[in-house]
């Protein structure tokens, strides 16, 4: 059998069990199990298929046992800020809400003034926005909700399925830190506005960080997959950027980071937040990374346009190949531009007539083939992203000299193209499979089978 991590790695439209061997500088990566993520309307609420997604790690675990592999550790990274609330018994209050859902739309106009936000951002050091954790809350709160006074923990999405997989309950630093609820410079819960908020302080339990063990799988699991009894799930950087950013090879270059996905998430790594009030109007957060350090970036809507672009396409029949579309769009002379933060974008019902009269507003051509639109996307993204740049360089001691694109966005080649012109410096793209190499990575490291990061010259996904 090949000893082997496992890195359980959910997005936002897919999920995916990815198993890892080391053979001395060479990471070998094997993708075993890949499923869909899909968000469920139910009642007033848009919701995330918990059950679902657990069975699918499940399946996923017992097909590495089965493919030979010996499982050493489990880490489990998931987007940020939405959570599930746990009663006394152990038992799950409801499928997590999405953080798509508008429940939350209008709620930091009514928690905080413009005094209190400045007060705010000097702590938590996170960007304010309607879908963070603290307004989803808020939200229960005056919704009033039952499951808020049922709960005795609150569990961000990693954290929850590291529960049902252990037992054990505890909140990952990185993945706390997207809540808004956490104090940036001791990297402890904010206890003063969650007492400011009402809400029962046993439902934010012990954080651990990236590195820790978090418990060992059940019995009852470990019989269900075939893992061997004693096998640990390790914490690792929950929040999908935070190990995609990880990932990143080390480099002497001032090198800025391009998480690119559904959200596109741009920034630097610091050792400690910058919390001053130019940088909480430069619409920057100070999210927790690996080894404690601080990703300081901006969040900008990413590739979640194209994602919406090519589902609409694909419910009219229409046949949509990813290869096709960016070939497409290189073959576009299309100059419209958009605002892609623009809320009219955020999960609109016709994507395609949403562009079409932006552009039509703004006096630009307006999209005619798909390879317009997505050219038009494509575009737009880019020059945000020089516009981050030059905002992020202002709060730097030195200008970043490159930038470092990991995720699925990666490979769009198009993007990085344009991307760099826009900028005007180098861009580079990958690890590709950043996020799983990330979250594997932290696992061999505490499990000192690696010294650190930089031992891995080499990955190879077979």
């Amino acid at each position: 059998m090949t000893n082997a991590y496992i890195a359980v790695d959910f997005g936002g439209g897919s999920g995916r069990v990815m198993a890892a061997s080391i053979h001395g500088s060479m990471l070998r990566m094997e993708e075993v199990h890949r499923f869909p993520n899909r968000q469920v309307w139910l009642g007033n609420h848009l919701y995330w298929d918990f059950l679902a997604l657990f069975d699918e790690m499940k399946q996923g675990l017992k097909k590495a046992v089965q493919k030979g592999y010996f499982v050493r550790t489990i880490g489990i990274d998931t987007w940020g800020v939405d959570f599930g609330l746990i009663d006394e018994k152990g038992n799950l209050l409801g499928n997590p809400i999405c953080y798509r859902d508008t429940f939350t739309d209008g709620l930091p106009g009514m928690f905080f003034d413009d005094k209190s936000i400045i007060e705010h951002y000097a702590v938590a050091g996170i960007q304010v926005m309607p879908i963070n954790t603290l307004f989803q809350l808020y939200g229960m709160q005056r919704n009033g909700d039952s499951a808020l006074s049922a709960a005795t923990r609150l569990l961000f999405m990693p954290d929850l399925f590291s529960f049902f997989l252990t037992g054990v309950s505890n909140n990952e630093y990185c993945i706390a830190s997207t809540s808004e609820l956490l104090d940036a410079r001791r990297q402890t819960w904010n206890d003063e506005l969650i007492g400011k908020m009402g809400l029962p302080r046993h439902l934010f339990g012990e954080i651990v960080m990236p590195g820790c063990v978090r418990g060992e799988v059940k019995s009852s699991i470990c019989e269900e997959t075939g893992l061997l009894k004693g096998t640990q799930v390790l914490a690792v950087g929950s929040h999908d950027t935070a190990s995609a950013v990880f990932a990143i090879p080390s480099t002497k270059k001032r090198t800025g980071f391009l998480s690119s996905g559904t959200w596109s998430l741009l920034g630097v790594e610091l050792d400690k937040p910058i919390l001053t009030e130019e940088a909480r109007k430069a619409g920057f957060t100070n999210e927790g990374g690996v080894g404690g350090k601080i990703r300081f970036l901006q969040n900008i809507t990413g590739l979640w346009m194209l994602q919406k672009l090519m589902a609409q396409w694909k419910e009219r029949g229409e046949v949509v190949e990813y290869e096709e579309l960016i070939a497409e769009a290189e073959l576009s002379s299309i100059s419209s531009l958009i605002d892609v933060d623009d809320k009219r974008f955020q999960n609109p019902g016709n994507m395609e007539n949403e562009i079409s009269a932006c552009c039509w507003e703004n006096g630009s051509p307006t999209p005619v083939s798909k390879g317009d639109f997505v050219r038009c996307v494509l575009q737009s993204l880019a020059l945000r992203y020089r516009k981050a740049v030059t905002r992020l360089n202002t709060f730097l001691p030195e200008p970043i000299e490159q930038l470092n694109i990991v995720g699925g966005g990666a490979r769009n080649r198009l993007l990085n193209q344009l991307t760099s012109e826009a900028l005007g410096i180098p861009v580079s793209a990958g690890p590709f499979e950043a996020t799983a190499i990330g979250n594997i990575l932290v696992q061999a490291i505490s499990c000192r089978d690696i010294k650190d990061k930089d031992e891995i010259k080499e990955f190879i996904l077979i």
